[in-house]
């Protein structure tokens, strides 16, 4: 009877210490699963801040010249004229693409669905790669606006405007690698010894033509690029056949200011046109050299790229700062802004030389 009783006192304390000891353990095992799982979300987040640290750096400058001389050799080809255009067209195109992280504007997942600034440099760079491929379409290999356009440059061009946030079927990478593909088509019946229906026509009209679209970009970045600190701005639409004569005419005035959370995405735009836009102008400086010469042209060309190239310098801020005009901070937008204006006006003066020089 006593043994009985002594079983039965040991076996409820057992059962009083086992839920104690399963509650412990779960205690602990939920403690060990939730740091487990906090450290691998840091680490993660560790590794997205480094990546995307990493994907922001802007790519270098590239001498045109050499590398087109360069992809010559390679291939065999001879450097004929616009070999050097077409060249450096396809390397500012394969840059986003093969660029640290490739191309990032239609990415879905960290850490490039949280980057903004590299997507807008992008862009910027892909507005001058459209420019120009239609400018070859359009201008640079007809010999007249009744001839018959280029079967690849025709299909170049609609490959560079596609969307260029699509992210799959089709991806913007593949529709801008049949882009540069449909070049380097266009470019080795161009080198071939008998050229093969591929004309490059280095004329002044054509460059001027295309020198329009590069002024209209320049100036549209230059006003976005000062709206960054607000100012007022005259009312452009007034209709000037509505005032009677002897009557002054009411101007309306409206305040122009770039939101504050586009400000860096403007400013990396401008700085992504300005650094293809650099090198294009290098590779036109040696195709059409002949036409510069004769117009007395060659030094406003040198001129743009100056200034364009002065845009390229290192930000060593973390951030895009945004100082009023005269005040104690710096405004990184009004600096691009001046240089982007001096290539402007470097542009229209080589527009005037090339149709009276």
């Amino acid at each position: 009877m006593l043994d009985w009783k002594n079983r039965t006192g040991k076996a409820e304390a057992r059962e009083r210490v086992e839920p104690r000891t399963a509650a412990t353990r779960s205690y602990f095992g939920g403690l060990f699963f939730s740091r487990a799982l906090g450290s691998l979300i840091g680490l993660y987040l560790l590794v997205c801040v480094g990546l995307g640290w990493y994907w922001s750096a802007e790519p270098d400058l590239f001498p045109v010249q050499q590398n087109a001389q360069a992809a010559a050799e390679k291939t065999g080809k001879q450097m004929v004229v616009g070999y050097t255009t077409i060249e450096t067209l396809k390397t500012v195109a394969g840059t986003l693409l093969n660029k640290p992280g490739g191309y990032i504007s239609n990415d879905r997942f960290p850490p490039g669905l949280w980057m903004d600034n590299m997507p807008s440099w992008e862009y910027g760079v892909l507005v001058q790669v459209r420019d120009l491929s239609r400018a070859l379409r359009k201008d640079f290999a007809r010999s007249q606006s009744q001839s018959t356009e280029d079967a690849d440059l025709a299909k170049a061009e609609p490959r560079f405007n596609f969307d260029n946030k699509s992210w799959i079927l089709p991806s913007s990478e593949s529709e801008f690698q049949e882009g540069i593909n449909s070049l380097t088509r266009y470019q080795n019946r161009l080198a071939s010894q008998d050229q093969q229906g591929a004309l490059f026509y280095t004329r002044a009209d054509n460059l001027n033509n295309w020198l329009g679209d590069v002024a209209t970009r320049l100036g549209s970045l230059s006003q976005r690029l000062s709206a960054s600190v607000g100012r007022v701005k005259l009312n452009s639409t007034l209709k000037t056949e509505s005032v009677l004569p002897g009557q002054v005419p009411q101007l309306d005035e409206e305040v122009v200011e770039t939101p504050w959370l586009q400000i860096d995405n403007v400013f990396y735009e401008a700085r992504g046109q300005a650094w293809a836009l650099s090198h294009l102008l290098r590779a036109i400086e040696v195709d059409f050299a002949d036409v510069l010469a004769k117009k007395n042209a060659t030094v406003s060309v040198r001129q743009i790229i100056r200034e364009l190239e002065a845009s390229q310098e290192p930000l060593w801020s973390p951030m895009v700062l945004n100082g009023s005009g005269f005040g104690m901070w710096a405004n990184h937008s009004l600096v691009m802004a001046n240089y982007i204006s001096r290539a402007n006006a470097a542009v229209i003066d080589l527009r005037q030389l090339l149709t009276q020089g």
